[in-house]
């Protein structure tokens, strides 16, 4: 199954590419010159999140920002699993194909594991890490793990196949970010129908299922990326990825860290503090 949704040129001026994996067409752009940054999303978003980030950098880094299979605009195919594991094999294919060195990955939510999982088995590709309001260890909250279970259940699972949950409520509901109507359609028509949500269904259950993966990312991030240089910019205000619990663990994770904080800015940075994210990536990485 694939979108046919066509983004406002104006919003999202990037010319769509698309890549065969070993398990369904991906798609992802690819602007500008310099440096690899190739950005991770997470759910339940898309490119779409990192339009302003690659509008601001692509005139010194080359910037790839990649679209999961099962969101964006990218295919739905049947016989995958849409686990974070799973991604993190096709973002390694896309990785390959695209012959990145020395790139920096920046990942959020889930695009932390997923580009971490990603760039630590190709460690001696990478030239630096920004992480933004995600983790790479397993997450223990109660509070997180509650909302997998309730998230899971099958009540909550119609309304995120049938009702659009996970967008509608959680990205733009009132604890979202501010976005324009139009803006807000971008994420809403890329998940259009029961089947085109598959996706999104299967990434509150991971918060639990996926610990495997995590529990090696624990060890792994340290010791094969620990040197890396590296960003955090942190929402301050996230009530998911909270900054006293998960700064000190990267703090400890990482030995040549920059931290920048964004005391306005909730979860959802790329959308509430563009300027101040790309600001510090050209800082940090100039």
């Amino acid at each position: 199954m694939m979108i046919d949704f066509v983004p406002d040129g104006n919003l999202y001026p990037f010319e769509s590419r698309w890549f065969d994996s070993s398990v369904g067409r991906l798609h992802y752009i690819d602007e500008g010159t310099g440096p690899a940054l190739l950005f991770c999303h997470g759910s339940p978003t898309w490119s779409f999140l990192y339009r302003h980030l690659v509008k601001g950098l692509r005139d010194r880094y080359r910037c790839i920002a990649v679209d999961y299979l099962g969101f964006g605009l990218s295919e739905r195919p049947r016989n995958f699993g849409y686990t974070i594991a799973e991604h993190t094999t096709v973002l390694g294919e896309l990785i390959d194909h695209l012959q990145l060195d020395g790139f920096i990955v920046m990942g959020q939510d889930w695009g932390g594991p997923i580009g971490l999982g990603a760039a630590s088995a190709r460690a001696d590709r990478v030239g630096g890490i920004v992480l933004g309001n995600t983790v790479f260890w397993p997450i223990e909250p109660w509070a997180n793990r509650a909302f997998s279970v309730i998230m899971s259940s099958r009540p909550a699972q119609r309304r995120i196949l049938d009702r659009n949950l996970l967008v509608e409520q959680f990205l733009l509901g009132r604890s979202g970010p501010t976005l324009t109507a139009a803006e807000a359609d971008h994420y809403r028509m890329v998940q259009p129908t029961r089947d085109a949500r598959r996706g999104l269904a299967v990434m509150p259950r991971e918060i639990r299922a996926a610990r495997p993966l995590l529990d090696r990312l624990a060890e792994d991030v340290p010791a094969l990326l620990g040197d890396k240089p590296t960003l955090a910019v942190w929402g301050m205000r996230d009530m998911v990825f909270r900054p006293k619990a998960c700064l000190p663990r990267i703090r400890a994770s990482f030995t040549d860290l920059e931290v920048v904080e964004l005391p306005q800015a909730r979860h959802f940075i790329q959308e509430e503090a563009p300027e101040q994210i790309m600001s510090a990536i050209a800082h940090r990485f100039s």
